[in-house]
């Protein structure tokens, strides 16, 4: 289904809703304990047909799919419409979808679709179930009937619909029958929710139904209900997205116009810092129900994919909802403030159909494992270049396997630490003669030109091999800068070289007493005739003492204010004047430098875009850092082996670290679909904006909980600084952490982030 389409969807919904009064409906029709339904408001829905957006259009219904029906979801959850949508034409529309042809089902179905018929799905039978795998409700065949028996619990809708689809068994096995509400020995007994809609707990007492009200039988009948009930999970958390946008705009609009201690209260860090953690949770909650629908519709797993979608939709607005009460003090904390409201559809929605903790733990169990590393190298020659985007991403994937087994050196892979240049300059160099050392970058630069869904390929097998990270600056950093930002002169004489690792590159921010405050750095840079002659000092500096070269941020105008008088050069670090001295981490390797530069004079061609426009480009290459900071490339790698140590010791044996296990493999996978997103602006040329920030913060912040579920779980090794025995290559388990600690600091702190974000995207007051 073509954006357009869906936006046109949206739209209409948006439009349907404001006129539809919903929260003034809702808040009366929280007063209906019987019923709450709305019969005249369900045909103005079939109007403009929301009940036939499931159905196939041979059925009479509209054909379109779960993009446009979440696209619906989204501007319910912002406007909370009362009507049971989601029970009514979601799940019915499904299951009689999946039912066979038959004279009944048709009729159902358009009655369905013409707003006649408000019905619900009768399968659940105990507390918690996600799937109906224990069905007591009995069809007994009399003569031509059947006679059904049985008790179903959180039934929606509840007492005032029509009738409902109930599954029961017979001698043969499960059955999906249709029971109109009035049939004898039906009884409803409403119980309203904490959103103000309502549910019931239907008994059917020796009810009699003709035998043509059997839809469905066997296998179908249960996939029926299974594919219902998964299409509503994520119809659920498409809602929940709604639910957090709303709570999240209404608390900003508060945290502008609230005032305390005569300033905005959204001035106040602590409240602006929460706020970024709320938007963040919402952006991946989006991130990831665009990445569960666009798997759904290659044929990925619904009952798996709408695990991930629901637990992180629902986790994530019972979050933002709950902070918007918080925000709004003791008024949010009264009916008469909406926001309340919301809070209380996100706890319905949450628990009906299945948790959190349920919805991660079916994710757990169904995800398939990681492939198996023991791969058989493909025989020479790979191919060095190729229509990648046309190769399916199978024999991609496979293409680098052999790749890596028959090239990289073993006694690299899952090395803990950053390697120096002597110890992984063999390895990059076979990555350059292969041509894929730089596979983002454009083909006609050197670059594999890959998309973003083959580079997350690339990422990941990566990760999965335990491949090492060189000096890859120039690749991740001054490279894609170059391309976008430098002149043709410059685009010949570094790029090559970049990929040739004749140049390795560090880079020159950071500066004692200016570490993320870039503008108050004083390295200055004085033209004279055609150099510029550099007095200052960097600190720092990653690996500078393997570096060839060094970009930097240098002040080249004394008077001007801050930013405005900074100029970006690219210095080679063989220039007289230079002196590096190298620190050591907390783990005890020396990564960091410091960097002193005495009359340094730089080629006046080095300078990168415009004198004194430094704080642009410097802009522009903190977009790559951040993107390539927040890369799932760290996390992958980290979680990679918590899983091995978790096969090693039996660990997921164990619930509560199972539940752990589970919560970060979907904060990966969700981090995965968020990098997507941002890494699909780098592939069209666009300037990444400020929200780039989130990925920074939401990957550096996984990598460290994973590392520190990695040193919980090994026990006394995650306090020693031995490699255990633990995997193929042993793990040291302190050094991993260690490795994670820096990540959350540099590139810019989390903190610094959460200024950018909600200064840039929350416009909130300074």
């Amino acid at each position: 289904m073509s954006n357009d389409t869906v936006e046109a969807f949206r739209d209409s919904a948006r439009d349907f809703l404001v006129r539809s009064n919903t929260i003034k409906r809702l808040r009366a029709l929280r007063e209906d304990q019987a019923s709450g339904l709305d019969r005249a408001a369900w045909r103005e829905l079939a109007n403009v047909g929301w009940p036939a957006v499931l159905v196939a259009e041979k059925d009479g219904g509209l054909g379109l799919d779960l993009r446009a029906m979440s696209a619906i979801a989204e501007e319910v959850g912002q406007h909370l419409l009362p009507e049971p949508y989601i029970a009514g034409a979601v799940q019915v529309a499904v299951a009689l979808s999946r039912s066979p042809q038959g004279g009944l089902r048709s009729a159902l179905l358009e009655q369905l679709c013409a707003g006649e018929l408000i019905a619900g799905l009768a399968w659940q039978e105990q507390l918690g179930e996600l799937e109906a795998s224990w069905i007591q409700t009995e069809a007994v065949p009399e003569g031509g009937d059947y006679l059904l028996d049985g008790l179903k619990k959180f039934v929606a809708p509840g007492a005032g619909a029509d009738g409902w689809l109930v599954l029961a068994h017979d001698q043969a096995g499960p059955v999906l029958a249709w029971v109109p509400a009035d049939t004898a020995g039906v009884s409803a007994v409403s119980q309203q929710c904490m959103d103000g809609s309502v549910i019931c707990e239907l008994s059917l007492n020796q009810v009699r139904i003709p035998a043509s009200h059997i839809l469905a039988t066997g296998m179908v009948a249960t996939h029926a209900i299974s594919d219902a009930n998964n299409y509503a999970r994520i119809v659920q958390s498409a809602e929940l997205l709604g639910v957090m946008r709303h709570s999240l705009a209404v608390t900003l609009e508060y945290l502008n116009t609230r005032k305390q201690f005569g300033r905005q209260i959204g001035s106040f860090q602590a409240l602006k810092h929460r706020a970024v953690d709320a938007y963040i949770q919402v952006e991946l909650s989006s991130a990831c129900l665009n990445d569960v629908l666009g798997l759904i519709e290659q044929g990925g797993s619904v009952s798996l994919l709408s695990s991930r979608a629901k637990a992180r939709c629902a986790s994530a607005a019972l979050l933002v909802s709950r902070m918007a009460i918080q925000f709004h003090g003791a008024m949010g904390y009264t009916d008469e403030c909406d926001v309340g409201l919301y809070f209380k559809r996100a706890l319905h929605l949450s628990t009906w159909l299945g948790n959190v903790d349920a919805h991660r733990k079916r994710y757990f169990e169904e995800c398939p494992q990681a492939p198996d590393e023991n791969i058989v190298a493909e025989s020479d020659p790979f191919p060095k270049d190729a229509d990648w985007d046309n190769m399916s991403e199978a024999d991609f994937r496979k293409m680098l396997k052999g790749f890596y087994a028959k090239n990289y050196p073993q006694h690299l892979r899952n090395v803990p630490r950053r390697l120096h240049w002597h110890e992984i300059k063999d390895w990059y160099m076979t990555l350059s003669r292969q041509g894929w050392v730089a596979p983002s970058w454009p083909k006609q630069f050197g670059g594999m030109g890959l998309s973003p869904a083959k580079m997350i390929a690339y990422v990941e097998e990566q990760e999965e091999y335990g491949v090492a990270r060189a000096p890859d600056m120039g690749v991740v950093m001054i490279g894609p800068l170059l391309i976008q930002r430098g002149n043709t002169a410059q685009q010949q004489k570094f790029l090559p070289k970049i990929i040739s690792g004749e140049h390795i590159w560090c880079q020159g921010y950071s500066e004692p007493g200016a570490g993320s405050d870039l503008a108050a750095l004083r390295t200055t840079a004085i033209a004279d005739g055609n150099e510029f002659v550099v007095n200052g000092q960097k600190i720092w500096t990653t690996l500078a003492q393997d570096a060839t070269h060094m970009f930097a941020l240098v002040r080249t105008d004394q008077e001007a204010k801050k930013q405005s008088g900074i100029s970006f050069l690219l210095i080679d670090l063989d220039t007289p004047g230079i002196t590096i001295r190298k620190i050591k981490d907390i783990g005890g390797y020396e990564e960091f430098c410091e960097v002193f530069l005495d009359n340094v004079r730089v080629p006046a061609e080095n300078l990168v875009g415009e004198m004194n426009q430094g704080w642009t480009i410097a802009k522009a290459l903190l977009g790559f850092e951040r993107i390539f900071l927040g890369s799932p490339k760290q996390s992958r790698y980290a979680f990679s082996q918590l899983s091995t140590l978790a096969q090693e010791l039996d660990l997921l044996a164990n619930p509560v670290f199972a539940a752990k296990y589970a919560e970060l493999m979907l904060d990966v996978a969700d981090l995965v679909a968020a990098y997507t997103h941002f890494a699909e602006i780098v592939k069209r040329g666009e300037v990444l904006p400020a929200s780039v920030s989130l990925l920074k913060i939401w990957a550096t912040d996984t990598y460290q909980r994973i590392c520190m579920l990695l040193v919980d779980s090994a026990q006394e090794h995650g306090g020693t600084g031995l490699t255990s025995d633990f995997g193929p290559e042993g793990l040291n388990v302190p050094a991993i952490l260690f490795n994670a600690i820096p990540s959350t600091i540099y590139g810019g702190s989390t903190e610094i982030q959460k200024e950018i974000i909600s200064k840039n995207v929350l416009r909130l007051p300074d």
